[in-house]
């Protein structure tokens, strides 16, 4: 699979993932063959390109669940779009509330791991993928967590809106590296949820802690209230994660595996408790993903390990033995380095060698 940009598209190229209107509704399947009104129509999308398909490449496999998800993902972009472009301009939202109700619908109450699936941010929409995507970690978060329903939908509206200053600053996209632009983010976001009278002071206080642990300094001294604070924990959490796996034009995206090993690497930061949470409810380390180990051995996961991810059981390519790398004398002294990913920043899955291995077994 290759990206290519937009200005680059070609007339029979093939797509490798789908494209969808504003109402969720199926525009381009995968696997179209991309005529020149087609490719006209797509440069209207403001897309930076599309991941196309090679000549023999086949399509690669996809759930229903997981095509749902990047539907989801499209018609809620367009959704926040229009809220918090009119919240900047000191305008009512239109459907922040339908927005929250339905984050809150499809992944508080989940009960079994979703596959979270970035896809390409560019400075233009940067703002409004990550809102939406921190509302739905937030979601699977608290309904891990085990909150009740008020509280939830407090924390995804905060989720929703914690953010919303970056539609006022060039740059946003820098945040992470740029203290000035990062505090700009942060006093935009202040005074425009000032200014919106409708918005319940708890979720401005959520939103305030949770700013205040995002954008403190290494000298900083942050309050007691903020370190107390489970709500802008997981908002924090929610919002770190995303920031780290988020595909990006300018930038390598975190693999999911070392993303969660940094934030349980700094517990007084991210609390552990929450952190647990986000493993308990999406895929990372499951059977029939390819990761690498150490000596640059590669294998694939068999048995996941609900009780640390990070030590599945693996059959490795090498020697074609099953290592269970909780185990030191099992393991061999085999480490999991990371997953190995495809070119869209998809998990790479064997799930044919998977079910020969079973089939054996």
């Amino acid at each position: 699979m290759l990206f290519v940009k937009v200005d680059e598209l070609k007339p029979g190229m093939r797509l490798g993932k789908p494209i969808y209107n504003k109402n969720g509704v199926l525009l381009y399947d995968r696997d179209t063959k991309l005529t020149m009104q087609a490719i006209y129509g797509i440069k209207n999308f403001g897309l930076m390109g599309l991941y196309i398909l090679e000549p023999a490449e086949p399509v690669p496999p996809m759930t229903e669940e997981d095509i749902n998800f990047e539907r989801f993902q499209t018609m809620a972009v367009f959704s926040i779009r229009e809220d918090l472009e009119l919240l900047a301009s000191g305008k009512k939202d239109k459907g922040l509330d339908w927005l929250c109700s339905l984050v809150i619908k499809n992944y508080a109450g989940i009960n079994h791991k979703i596959n979270f699936v970035q896809s390409l941010r560019s400075s233009e929409d940067f703002v409004y993928k990550h809102s939406i995507n921190v509302a739905i970690l937030t979601a699977i978060i608290a309904g891990r967590m085990s909150m009740p329903p008020a509280r939830i939908n407090s924390l995804v509206k905060a989720a929703l809106l914690h953010d919303c200053g970056g539609v006022k600053v060039k740059g946003v996209t820098d945040a992470d590296e740029n203290d000035e632009i990062k505090g700009l983010v942060k006093i935009n976001t202040y005074e425009i949820l000032r200014n919106n009278n409708d918005l319940d002071e708890g979720i401005y206080r959520m939103i305030q802690h949770m700013q205040e642990l995002y954008t403190r300094g290494d000298d900083s001294k942050v309050s007691d209230v903020a370190k107390a604070d489970v709500n802008a924990a997981i908002l924090l959490v929610a919002d770190a994660y995303d920031r780290m796996t988020a595909m990006k034009s300018y930038a390598e995206p975190t693999s999911e595996v070392r993303a969660l090993r940094e934030l349980l690497a700094n517990p007084e930061v991210y609390d552990p408790v929450v952190v647990q949470a986000l493993i308990n409810g999406i895929n990372v380390l499951y059977p029939g993903v390819c990761v690498e180990l150490t000596d640059h051995v590669r294998g694939l996961v068999i048995i996941e390990n609900p009780m640390d991810i990070f030590k599945p059981w693996v059959l490795s390519f090498h020697d074609n033995q099953l290592y269970d790398l909780s185990s030191p004398s099992a393991c061999d002294g085999l480490e999991l380095v990371d997953i190995m990913k495809t070119m869209d920043n998809r998990i790479k899955l064997d799930r044919e060698l998977l079910k020969e291995y079973q089939t054996l077994k």
